[in-house]
C-alpha cells in the first residue's frame, strides 16, 4: 500500500499543506501548518510529513503507521 505524503512549505509570508498537487490548507505560522499537516497524515495513514525550512529544504520527516519501503521480498 502506498503511503500518502504531506509538505509543509513556506507560501508568500505564510505556510502551506499540500498533497501532490493540491493545497490542504494555507497558514500564518509554520506552527500551525505543522500541526495541521499532522492532523491530515494521521487522519490518512500510512503517510508521511515532511516538513521544509523557509529556504525549502527538507527539515524533518513523520512517518505514521507502518513504512510500506522497502517493500517485503
Amino acid at each position: 500500500m502506498k503511503r500518502n505524503q504531506y509538505h509543509v512549505v513556506p507560501n508568500d509570508g505564510g505556510w502551506k499543506v499540500e498533497q501532490g498537487n493540491q493545497v490542504v490548507g494555507t497558514f500564518d505560522t509554520k506552527q500551525l501548518a505543522v500541526e495541521a499537516g499532522r492532523r491530515a497524515a494521521h487522519g490518512n495513514e500510512p503517510s508521511q510529513l515532511v516538513v521544509h525550512t523557509s529556504d525549502g529544504k527538507i527539515e524533518t520527516e513523520y512517518t505514521y503507521q507502518d513504512d510500506p519501503y522497502p517493500p517485503a521480498g
